[in-house]
């Protein structure tokens, strides 16, 4: 059985998660929320960034209880820096927005596709987030060579070919106790180069949380 950090334990609990097996042999969550509640909105600015959020065209995004653990782990680790890589047209970084705008940190998203960066340029901007959220425009496997460190998080959502090349270029920026989070990869044979490299390093820690989200620990 895999540690898991105090965070991990609450998020797994509050999302309803069955017990966790070794990569190899597990099974993935149910995922959904345990009580199946909508979020609700504690001011007027996150009630914009929830409509917003409900408004999006959800092309090849996460699904809603996806973005919730996106809000939840980023406003726990009070994460400054976040990354993201596929913005699609916005959703996952308005769930972004929802902890960023609370521990004063910003999103530097990275989408190669024009439509979908236009789309989710006007869904920040209807959110009234777009003074936080810094959208770079190409291919990301290129223009992630411009970041700069310390980053908090980290969430790859793109060509699943490419998440080893992302991990290995951005590891040496995330802080000691930063997260990163790769979605679709529900098991082993989905991504094999990736998650051989989240689980024979031992400076990092894996598990999966969701039937498609693996969160991993840079450990301290």
């Amino acid at each position: 059985m895999k540690t898991i950090t105090g965070v991990a334990i609450l998020l797994s609990l509050a999302v309803g998660l069955e017990a966790q097996r070794p990569w190899g042999r597990m099974g993935g969550g149910r995922g959904g929320s345990a009580l199946g509640n909508a979020p609700l909105a504690k001011d007027e600015a996150e009630k914009r960034i929830l409509d917003a959020a409900a408004q999006v065209d959800r092309v090849m995004s996460v699904p809603p209880e996806d973005g919730r653990m996106i809000r939840l782990l980023t406003e726990a680790i009070g994460a400054r820096h976040a990354v993201e890589i596929g913005t699609s047209t916005g959703y996952s970084g308005l769930w972004f927005a929802l902890a960023l705008r609370k521990t004063g940190g910003k999103l530097t998203t990275h989408e190669i596709d024009p439509g979908r960066a236009a789309t989710a340029r006007e869904s920040f901007r209807k959110a009234g987030v777009d003074g936080i959220v810094t959208l770079v425009e190409g291919d990301a496997h290129e223009t992630i060579k411009k970041l700069t460190g310390p980053i908090d998080i980290i969430f790859i959502d793109a060509d699943k070919e490419g998440y080893r090349d992302y991990l290995v270029r951005l590891l040496p920026l995330l802080r000691p106790g930063g997260l990163i989070l790769a979605h679709n990869v529900g098991s082993r044979g989905e991504n094999p180069e990736y998650v051989d490299a989240v689980t024979k390093d031992p400076q990092l820690d894996t598990l999966l949380l969701t039937s498609q989200m693996t969160v991993t620990l840079k450990k301290r």
